[in-house]
């Protein structure tokens, strides 16, 4: 359930940038492009709207002139040129009809041949043609609008020119530009902060609700998340708290359940057990009889151990659990452990090694009774999985201020995807091969957890499976 709602508050913020700020981003970004391609128009069409029209005028007004003769056009455009009240903004060309500068208001341009498709265009249409480009001997942005000066006769003899420079004009679209630009940037700082307090305002209590169910599907059943919220997350926290208060309820009535059934086993299976023994010994009994006793010893043992893991189970649960805490020689206890278990598989052709690093244990603080039985517990896993590597491997060495304890077998080990699992309680997996309670390695881990310890499992990289066991040298008890 926690890895749902990881998962769900990081889904939340990846379809927030996804679906708020890359659109928005988008959205800015293509109405800065459409704004500006606007602006830019707007600009140059009204320019060259400006300078046709200028044009148009002015060669109506010289078609008196045109219609005379060549020298009545030279003379009127000379003269003009001369009295041109415009000329701190504009430039006015006067053209042969070979492109030839004949007069102008600037002395630079005089003679010159422009060559621009506007004049050549204004010939050949006989109309008047705009062009935008740079001059060839400033390299400055212009304007320039030609329109063809027509004899009666329909012949072209020249072309009057207006020319404007676009630096102001360039400026002022850069300029608009900018402030469109700008108010994108705060339109998309204002979208992004508005997300802030909304996302603020939605991620950051499913975060914390996803806390508490981390806690929860750890184990802490029956915590309870304080419900504030008047909207759809509240509903959603009403639901987890109501789901944690009955998980609670049904852990505490199977904890009970199991403690209550594990006590009322122990008293039979103790008289089986211990009539079972007296009656093997004795000689009155065939051997087919003695072989059905032992089979009963061995079944009533078993059970005796599975009791035993549930009652440690209940303690843990309910806060019972206790540790005699003294300072131990942790190699003397784990090699007292060794020997007890070699004893137990006197029967099985198990290669049983042991290896220490230590030239001196250190005293550690520990239960000496609680530390062996997880030995054993691991010894008897190691031996049931393990067993046909025949092998098992016991090595105990310094790691910093921790001990390390390894015990390794060279059985198929674990599948990969049950490796997180096999320590959870009640879990027996794929390869289990015993009919047992399924808690042994979480009673295990509970009691390394109470000396400040941890236990890692993991598959060997080429066969077999390995337990590490890391308990603390200093006083890191858990206090039980």
């Amino acid at each position: 359930m926690a890895g749902i709602f990881t998962n769900f508050t990081k889904g939340m913020r990846q379809r927030w940038l996804r679906g708020t700020v890359f659109v928005a981003l988008a959205t800015v970004v293509l109405a800065i492009a459409l704004c500006s391609i606007f602006i830019f128009n707007y600009y140059y069409s009204t320019i060259q709207t400006g300078l046709e029209a200028k044009a148009r005028a002015m060669t109506d007004f010289f078609a008196n002139y045109v219609g005379k003769s060549y020298t009545d056009y030279y003379n009127s455009a000379y003269r003009y040129t001369e009295t041109f009240m415009e000329a701190d903004r504009l430039e006015l060309q006067f053209l042969d009809v070979d492109g030839s500068i004949m007069v102008s208001t600037s002395t630079i341009t005089y003679g010159m041949a422009p060559n621009t498709q506007d004049i050549a265009d204004a010939v050949e249409s006989k109309q008047i043609s705009s062009w935008v480009g740079r001059r060839t001997a400033t390299g400055e942005r212009i304007m320039a609008a030609s329109a063809p000066m027509i004899y009666a006769n329909g012949e072209v003899i020249g072309i009057m020119r207006y020319v404007t420079s676009l630096r102001l004009v360039d400026r002022q679209v850069f300029l608009s530009i900018l402030a469109v630009v700008g108010i994108g940037v705060i339109v998309l700082l204002l979208v992004f902060s508005l997300n802030l307090v909304f996302i603020r305002s939605v991620i950051t209590p499913v975060s914390e609700i996803t806390k508490v169910t981390k806690r929860i599907a750890e184990g802490s059943y029956g915590v309870q998340i304080e419900n504030s919220f008047r909207d759809d997350i509240g509903e959603m926290v009403g639901s987890i708290n109501e789901m944690s208060f009955k998980v609670a309820q049904t852990e505490k009535m199977q904890t009970e359940f199991i403690s209550s059934i594990s006590h009322e086993l122990r008293t039979p299976l103790t008289a089986i057990t211990g009539w079972g023994e007296t009656l093997i010994y004795n000689e009155h009994l065939d051997d087919e009889s003695k072989r059905g006793i032992a089979i009963m010893l061995k079944e009533a043992r078993r059970l005796t151990k599975m009791v035993e893991e549930l009652l440690e189970f209940t303690r843990m649960e309910d806060g019972r659990f206790t540790l005699n805490i003294e300072m131990i020689d942790i190699a003397a206890e784990l090699e007292d452990a060794i020997f007890t278990f070699r004893e137990l598989l006197h029967q099985d052709e198990l290669e049983f090694s042991y290896e220490s690093d230590m030239d001196e244990a250190p005293l550690i603080p520990g239960d000496p009774n609680r530390l062996k039985q997880v030995f054993l517990n691991l010894f008897d896993n190691a031996a049931k999985y393990g067993r046909e590597g025949k092998r098992i491997e016991v090595s105990i060495a310094m790691e910093g201020v921790f001990v390390k304890i390894c015990i390794r077998d060279y059985g198929p080990g674990v599948p990969e995807d049950e490796l997180d699992n096999i320590k959870m309680k009640f879990y027996k997996g794929s390869n289990s091969q015993d009919r047992g309670s399924g808690i042994g390695l979480a009673v295990c881990e509970e009691i390394v957890k109470y000396h400040g310890g941890n236990m890692e499992l993991a598959n060997t990289e080429d066969i077999g499976f390995l337990v590490t066991i890391r308990l603390p040298v200093s006083n890191t008890v858990v206090d039980s």
